[in-house]
C-alpha cells in the first residue's frame, strides 16, 4: 500500500510539473510572438531584408559590443521586435552613422552586409508626424532637425513658404527626402519638444509604392514619347520639277551677285 501510494503521489507530481511547463511554454512562446509581431523595430545599418534577417542573425550581441556609442541593444521581452535581436530607439540614442559602421562589420552571418556604405544604409525613415505642434509651422525659426541631419541639404531641407499674418516674415518648414535619409534618427533625438514632432519608423510603416502602371514623362521623356508617338506618317512628297522661267531668273540673280565681287 505504500508503495501504491509513493507511486501515485510521484505520477501526480510529475503530471502537475508537466502541465505548469506546458502552461509556461505556452504563456513564454506567447510572449515571444506578441513582441516579433510589433513592426516599429528599427533594425541596424546594413541589415538585411526582414524576411531574411531574422533567419540570418543568431543574436550573438557583437553588433551591441561593436557600437561605440551605446546605440543598439538587444530586444527584451515587451520592448517589440523578436527577443534577441539587436535594435535601436532614435528617441534615446540615435546612430552616429559611424563611416567604418563597425556595428555591421561584426556581424559573423552577413545579417549585416559588412561592406555596406553608411549614408546608403536605410534604417528607416524619418516622418514630420506633426505639424501642429512642430514649432516651425508656428513661424517660429527652430531648424534643430534640419541642422543635426548628417546629410543636410539632402535628407532633410527647409521649404520657405510666405507668413500672412505678418507679411514680413517666412516659415522654414523642415522636408524630409526619402530618398536620402538613412533613418539615422538623429532628428528625432534632436526635436526640442517634450514628445518628437519628428520620428523615424520602418520604411514599410510610412512609405507608398507606385504600382508598375504608373509611368512620369518628366522622368521617362524618351520611352513615353515613343508609347505617344503616332505611327500615322504623311506621304512622302515628290521633288517639283524646276520652271524654266525661275532658272534663268535664279541664274541672272547669281550672275548679278557675282559681278560685285568682279
Amino acid at each position: 500500500m505504500a508503495k501504491d501510494k509513493t507511486r501515485r503521489e510521484f505520477i501526480f507530481r510529475m503530471a502537475r510539473i508537466g502541465a505548469l511547463t506546458s502552461v509556461g511554454g505556452m504563456a513564454w512562446g506567447w510572449m515571444i510572438n506578441l513582441s516579433g509581431n510589433q513592426a516599429f523595430v528599427l533594425r541596424p545599418p546594413g541589415a538585411l531584408p526582414k524576411s531574411e534577417y531574422g533567419g540570418a542573425c543568431i543574436k550573438c550581441g557583437l553588433c551591441v559590443e561593436a557600437c561605440p556609442y551605446r546605440t543598439l541593444a538587444l530586444t527584451r521581452v515587451g520592448e517589440g521586435g523578436a527577443v534577441g535581436i539587436p535594435r535601436f530607439v532614435p528617441r534615446a540614442t540615435p546612430c552616429y552613422m559611424c563611416p567604418d559602421v563597425p556595428c555591421a562589420r561584426a556581424c559573423p552571418t552577413g545579417a549585416l552586409e559588412r561592406d555596406v556604405e553608411i549614408t546608403r544604409s536605410r534604417m528607416g525613415l524619418a516622418v514630420l508626424v506633426d505639424q501642429e505642434n512642430c514649432i516651425a509651422f508656428q513661424g517660429l525659426r527652430c531648424e534643430v532637425c534640419y541642422r543635426v541631419c548628417p546629410l543636410i541639404d539632402k535628407a532633410i531641407s527647409l521649404q520657405y513658404r510666405p507668413q500672412e499674418r505678418t507679411g514680413v516674415h517666412a516659415f522654414f518648414e523642415p522636408v524630409v527626402h526619402s530618398d536620402s535619409c538613412t533613418g539615422c534618427g538623429m532628428c528625432e533625438h534632436a526635436c526640442i519638444l517634450e514628445e518628437a514632432a519628428i520620428k523615424v519608423f520602418p520604411h514599410a510603416l510610412v512609405q507608398g509604392r507606385q504600382g508598375p502602371g504608373y509611368r512620369f514623362g518628366w522622368k521617362e521623356k524618351s520611352g513615353v514619347s515613343q508609347d505617344f508617338k503616332s505611327r500615322k506618317t504623311e506621304p512622302k512628297r515628290e521633288a517639283e520639277p524646276w520652271n524654266d522661267k525661275e532658272l534663268d531668273h535664279t541664274l541672272e540673280t547669281l550672275e548679278d551677285v557675282k559681278g560685285l565681287y568682279d
